[in-house]
């Protein structure tokens, strides 16, 4: 009989043991899940453009700036849409791979181009080539393609989308071109001119996203981060 009650204390002991056991495991689970899906996820624009900063700003998009060292050359032969995807895709893996925090990351690389005809511009290098740039959009129709690349760190989870705007110019006349120019305003954009500055006074009609004009798509963007479990910070 003491055998008997001896064992069924022990069965009891272990019984509660094991209770305690599961609570705390539950405990610790809810609070790992706690700290998941509460804690703060930041975006990380991979970025110095004043202009991209400018509209996830506007946006109510909290971020962070790191500058994107690339060589941004375009291979022979490279299609306009793989060059864009590429460069996005690189400055966005090129910060995460340089950063040391272990925190949930959102790396946001961007790259915007001006289409017109079969040349893509890029930013001006002289007055001249202000000047050619500026003829060759003049009462014409050009595309501004921008690719956008999203990486979460930790993890490997990439993504690539490509936006696509038709943008019309009004026909420029010699002293227009030379008025703009004299602004200064066409030196560091990509097709020497700013949608939201002084250019736009130029700009008769667009097809598509705006923002994307200006460097980041804003609609498309923020459909993609949701995508990728993109959380704003959770007030402590």
């Amino acid at each position: 009989m003491q055998s008997a009650a001896v064992d069924d204390e022990g069965s009891l002991l272990a019984s509660v043991f094991l209770c305690v056991l599961c609570v705390s495991a539950v405990c610790f689970l809810q609070v790992l899940c706690v700290k998941f899906f509460l804690s703060e996820m930041k975006l990380i624009l991979a970025s110095a453009s004043p202009r991209r900063a400018e509209i996830l700003r506007n946006a109510g998009i909290a971020f962070e700036t790191r500058a994107a060292l690339l060589d941004e050359s375009r291979r022979p032969g490279e299609l306009r849409a793989d060059y864009v995807r590429r460069l996005a895709l690189g400055k966005a893996r090129a910060v995460a791979n340089a950063e040391q925090d272990s925190g949930d990351r959102l790396y946001l690389g961007a790259d915007t181009i001006v289409v017109a005809g079969d040349e893509i511009l890029g930013k001006p290098s002289s007055e001249e080539d202000a000047r050619r740039m500026l003829r060759l959009l003049s009462g014409a129709v050009h595309e501004v393609h921008t690719g956008v690349a999203l990486v979460r760190r930790p993890g490997a989870m990439e993504g690539l989308i490509e936006e696509i705007t038709r943008v019309t110019f009004a026909p420029l006349s010699d002293d227009d071109i030379e008025g703009y120019i004299a602004t200064g305003e066409p030196f560091d954009k990509a097709g020497a001119y700013a949608i939201q500055g002084i250019g736009g006074r130029y700009i008769t009609r667009i097809e598509g996203c705006y923002f994307n004009v200006m460097g980041l798509p804003l609609a498309r963007l923020w459909s993609f981060l949701r995508d990728f479990g993109w959380r704003e910070s959770v007030p402590d």
